[in-house]
């Protein structure tokens, strides 16, 4: 899929009669963008945005495949037929599953970090904000029963190790520079590489062609992925 989103985007310098387009978009089904969701979260350290309005498209197509799945048992419809449907229904919900279980799994990890941050808080969905505020005050609240108030004074706080710090060190934050295999569906330049703090540029004048397959840190492309210039692996 990605190889396929990427010849079409590096097809941009030459003229087009709009059939590659055309195909492209036609073969972009809401359970390859689905897929493309679940590659992206999984590899990714940090919780990305949700994806509300593919998940609402995947969640009516899953109940109308349902349907379609009990009518043709009622119906009497060839066996095969029906465990064909069966089996796309089947991974679909593994994909979509596994895609809001990895999430979970996220601000079960970085709660406290995620209720910091404005910018991540805002990529849940409503579901689940209502989960990190009620897990974040039900895991808060048996810490400080059975810990935090058996300690001095100065070391009850939930999130800094003592009064004396001046962060929440307590904090488990994703590792943004941990390295990703990232590939790039349209052309990058270097400028688009650059690190946020500048502090490393050697080996920063590379740039990326689409479908290639690039091993770098996160953080590196952390913004090229939010465009959907790049696709994780």
């Amino acid at each position: 899929m990605e190889s396929e989103s990427g010849s079409g985007s590096g097809s941009g310098d030459k003229p087009s009669d709009g059939t590659d387009d055309f195909e492209t978009l036609i073969s972009t089904t809401d359970v390859e963008l689905l897929r493309r969701a679940w590659r992206n979260e999984k590899a990714a350290p940090e919780i990305l945005r949700f994806e509300t309005h593919l998940i609402d498209r995947v969640t009516g197509q899953l109940q109308l495949m349902e349907e379609t799945v009990d009518d043709f048992v009622e119906s009497g419809i060839d066996p095969l037929t029906v465990s064909l449907y069966q089996m796309d229904l089947d991974r679909t919900q593994f994909l979509l599953r596994s895609y809001l279980r990895i999430r979970i799994q996220k601000i079960e990890k970085f709660m406290f970090h995620i209720l910091k941050k404005n910018e991540l808080h805002d990529r849940l969905s409503k579901q689940e904000r209502n989960f990190t505020r009620r897990y974040s005050e039900v895991i808060g609240k048996h810490l400080e029963e059975s810990v935090l108030l058996n300690l001095p004074d100065n070391y009850q706080s939930l999130l800094r190790q003592s009064t004396t710090s001046e962060e929440d060190d307590m904090v488990a934050e994703p590792q943004m520079d941990t390295f990703v295999v990232c590939k790039a569906r349209e052309y990058v330049g270097p400028s688009e590489l650059q690190d946020s703090n500048k502090s490393l540029t050697t080996d920063l004048l590379m740039e990326m062609e689409p479908g290639e397959l690039f091993f770098i840190p996160f953080k590196r492309i952390k913004k090229l992925l939010e465009n959907g210039k790049v696709d994780l692996v």
